[in-house]
């Protein structure tokens, strides 16, 4: 079974090298200790978001924290070429579980859309709660999968902000239930961002369809039944990995 991963603050790891320690404290220190119950023998995954992987042993333990020693320190390259899931705000929490099974699948950005026809508005404070929240569920889902980079969550976009992204991205497939290409039959790049836009429960307006193609958007579907906002990312991410990564 894979070591359990935990992450560290940005510039924690700086400086690890075989036999050398490192203290796991802080909230992620007491899930191991005390949560966890992990002892004195036992391998352990560290990271800090930025793709430094540390694998070490533990040597002592403490209330709530972990002294381990240095096995193996590793920096994992960035994929290419980036995925980034552009999710359309949806109620009842269905974009949340879709950036989660994302960064489970992979993902290495999602971008929160306001579009025309979600329910759901992200203003003032409500929408910085929100995107906290966001990254919560993404760092969550990071450390599950035992991803030593976490997910960049992005700023809130809306119509124009997105058709910009899109015309600086390498390749934009945009998921409607009408388009007649299917997601298998795109010719993938080599490099740069691939963005895959996912509308809300009601469906990409057609301005955002027309907006998003005369910025170099391909409609896709991905076959013959419609998904929910919740699983149509993940879906197409799934089918995007196995031609890239897996």
């Amino acid at each position: 079974m894979t070591a359990p991963l935990f992450h560290l603050e940005p510039g924690r790891l700086d400086g690890c090298a075989p036999g050398s320690s490192v203290v796991l404290d802080g909230a992620e220190g007491r899930h191991a200790a005390t949560v966890r119950r992990i002892g004195v023998g036992e391998d352990v995954l560290l990271a800090d978001g930025s793709g430094l992987l540390v694998r070490g042993v533990v040597s002592t333990t403490a209330k709530d924290e972990l002294t381990l020693t240095v096995a193996s320190v590793e920096q994992v390259a960035p994929d290419q070429p980036r995925l980034v899931l552009v999710q359309a705000l949806a109620k009842g929490d269905r974009d949340d579980q879709a950036i989660e099974a994302a960064t489970e699948l992979g993902v290495d950005e999602v971008v929160p859309w306001q579009a025309a026809r979600s329910i759901v508005q992200w203003k003032g404070e409500r929408g910085a709660k929100a995107h906290r929240k966001w990254e919560s569920v993404v760092r969550a889902a990071a450390k599950q999968s035992r991803r030593p980079v976490v997910p960049v969550v992005a700023d809130l976009v809306a119509r124009d902000a997105l058709a910009t992204r899109a015309a600086a991205a390498a390749l934009v497939l945009v998921l409607h239930e009408d388009a007649r290409t299917p997601l298998s039959d795109v010719e993938l790049p080599a490099e740069g961002d691939v963005l895959v836009v996912v509308g809300p429960e009601g469906g990409i307006a057609p301005d955002e369809v027309d907006a998003l193609t005369a910025a170099g958007g391909v409609p896709v579907r991905l076959g013959p039944t419609v998904l929910r906002s919740s699983s149509a990312g993940p879906a197409a991410l799934a089918v995007l990995a196995s031609r890239l990564r897996w």
